[in-house]
């Protein structure tokens, strides 16, 4: 019979193979999803992960990869920050959300402005901040009542989608939108659009990612805060004896995190999306997740497992217009592969032995 033995250390080796191994299961596994669903597999699979990129209208998929990827990539790098000191921040799609609607909120206040030059910049504050503020109510009510994060932020997901939806409908909805909800369209308001290259599918959002990307790995690298962080995920006794002060920490991990959301909402709102809509929010906020944990909360890793889910996003789009697989489907597919990650996260600390039955 099978059984786990802990490792004394943690395995290098599956530490850095078993997103890869994640990556090959899921394929498998979805090969069969596809086949049961009465498709090829393989054209199903070619279609998620090789028409996008290689086939005969990559000229238009391509520039999709840096706007779907963009969201996921600025949220997951928050959330690692958190994830490696043991803050488990669930909430980022409310983050997300909030973000949109105090960045969209300002552009709309000010429409139309003579100061132009001023309302992006008061646009990516006021995401920055809202994200930042909706992520403190988890965070202050951990440190002052010990309340769980998890949960917290997980129903704050809820309060603001229904923010959205009322803001969608009521303030925000266009005046010149006869009855129809929605704001007013902000990817074509010049002062408030965060367009760089529309045809290219460059904005905003993809200079921040990137810059986070740096941010964070020189936190970790060069920083004390970001040797505190490490120190406080894995021996948090040691932490404490330490002098790291984990009522800080937990503001920290929770604020940076919603920052990155909530700014990955603005620039989402006001380029790719353009409205405030009820259905604005698509789930970026919880993929995201999977992207944090597919890159091994490292930064160069996520900006790597955001990539191949926006790809699998797109290819997901490619399979249900050509080959007709539903929505559901897909959703699947990308649910198994933080399933099949964490499955095989088993071995990094747990090596399988293979015991005779009966044996002590």
């Amino acid at each position: 019979m099978l059984s786990l033995e802990k490792r004394p250390q943690p395995s290098r080796t599956w530490t850095l193979a078993s997103p890869i191994v994640a990556v090959l299961l899921t394929m498998i596994a979805g090969a069969g999803l596809f086949a049961a669903l009465g498709q090829d597999p393989i054209e199903a699979l070619t279609k998620i992960f090789y028409e996008p990129l290689f086939g005969e209208f990559s000229f238009f998929y391509l520039p999709q990869l840096l706007i779907k990827g963009a969201p996921l990539v600025a949220i997951a790098l928050g959330l690692s920050i958190g994830f490696r000191a043991g803050i488990w921040n669930i909430g980022a799609e409310g983050q997300y959300i909030i973000g949109a609607l105090c960045g969209a909120g300002v552009a709309l206040a000010l429409y139309p402005s003579e100061a132009r030059w001023l309302v992006f910049p008061a646009m990516l504050l006021a995401g920055a901040l809202g994200g930042f503020a909706w992520a403190m109510i988890p965070g202050l009510l951990r440190v002052r009542f010990g309340t769980n994060e998890i949960l917290v932020s997980l129903m704050l997901v809820y309060v603001a989608e229904q923010l959205l939806a009322s803001m969608a409908l009521g303030l925000m909805r266009n005046p010149d939108g006869q009855g129809f909800p929605g704001s007013r369209n902000m990817a074509r308001m010049d002062a408030a659009t965060s367009w760089i290259d529309q045809s290219n599918g460059m904005h905003w959002g993809v200079v921040i990612a990137l810059i986070g990307v740096i941010f964070v790995y020189v936190l970790f690298a060069k920083h004390i805060l970001g040797f505190q962080i490490k120190l406080a995920g894995q021996a948090p006794r040691a932490a404490a004896f330490s002098g790291v002060n984990p009522a800080r920490l937990v503001l920290f991990c929770l604020g940076a995190s919603g920052a990155l959301a909530g700014l990955a909402g603005l620039t989402e709102v006001a380029g790719p999306s353009g409205i405030v809509s009820i259905d604005f929010n698509v789930g970026y906020g919880f993929t995201a997740i999977i992207v944090a944990f597919l890159g091994r909360l490292h930064p160069v890793g996520i900006l790597l497992a955001g990539t191949l889910m926006a790809l699998t996003y797109i290819g997901g789009d490619v399979a249900q217009s050509s080959l007709g697989l539903p929505g559901a489907a897909i959703q699947v597919f990308q649910g198994m592969l933080l399933f099949f990650l964490l499955a095989v996260d088993v071995l990094t600390n747990y090596r399988v032995r293979l015991r005779e039955r009966g044996a002590a």
